[in-house]
């Protein structure tokens, strides 16, 4: 079975590409970072994720997610490689996404202005006409 569970924060915004012809078809690349559960001295704490969503699932990450948004997605594990143009082969490996949400609540409004601007240094706030999935 090949099945992945991932939760972290976007890198940075989702780079989206649209293929050719009568059906075309969205495809979103992003990066997540993933907290690791023991960290070393001197160590990375994080672990950088490629992930590929098509279709649907593309356009929503297109249009809703951001660098910082914490989400938590689902997929498989796939692997590829190419030759680049120096002609060394390069190995790939991304998740294929095929269930993403969002892995925060959206932001509470505040009655101090001092909550408000801490809330904003931890939390991203989701537009209120995100449709959950």
């Amino acid at each position: 079975m090949n099945k992945v569970f991932l939760m972290g924060r976007l890198t940075k915004d989702p780079e989206v590409k649209y293929t050719q012809g009568e059906n075309t078809m969205a495809i979103a690349r992003y990066t997540i970072a993933v907290d690791r559960r023991f960290k070393k001295e001197d160590a990375q704490t994080a672990d950088f994720i490629g992930c590929v969503a098509f279709g649907k699932t593309g356009e929503f990450a297109e249009k809703y997610f951001c660098k910082g948004t914490k989400i938590a997605i689902t997929g498989r594990i796939q692997t590829g490689s190419f030759t680049n143009k120096e002609g060394q082969k390069v190995y790939t490996t991304d998740v294929v996404v095929e269930e993403q949400e969002f892995a925060e609540t959206k932001t509470m409004k505040s009655s101090s202005a001092d909550n408000n601007q801490a809330n904003n240094d931890e939390v991203v706030s989701i537009p209120d006409e995100v449709p959950m999935l």
